[in-house]
């Protein structure tokens, strides 16, 4: 079995470019993996659910079906928490507002023109 060795390892951090990205090998201004990185791919329908299971009988709605990328993603959430007026998070593709504002969440979706519905029972 052959030792790795640090030569195996990809290079991170060059003296010349700075940081570099450990997917293409390119400087992390010039990558082009993460250009080819898309929003995940969906049916169209953005769902807005309820969630109360692991989190201590707390109430948390989950937006998932957002085609947007990470950035968009974190924008778009702080605009929903700042017109509920609560907290959340975007993670993994998904947003997650504190509360039971499913009324005003749906709203504001069909106001920037995402075709939503209620998901769950």
């Amino acid at each position: 079995m052959k030792k790795s060795s640090s030569s195996d390892a990809p290079l991170v951090y060059s003296s010349e470019f700075g940081r570099m990205c450990p997917g293409c090998g390119k400087p992390t201004k010039n990558c082009s993996c993460r250009k080819n990185a898309s929003a995940p791919a969906g049916d169209g329908v953005v769902r807005v659910r309820r969630e109360s299971k692991g989190r201590g009988g707390k109430t948390v709605l989950v937006i998932t079906g957002l085609p947007l990328d990470a950035t968009a993603l974190t924008a778009l959430a702080g605009e929903l928490k700042r017109s509920c007026g609560c907290g959340g998070t975007a993670k993994d593709g998904t947003i997650e507002i504190q509360g039971d504002h499913a009324d005003k969440i749906m709203e504001e979706l069909a106001k920037r023109g995402y075709k939503a519905k209620r998901a769950g029972g």
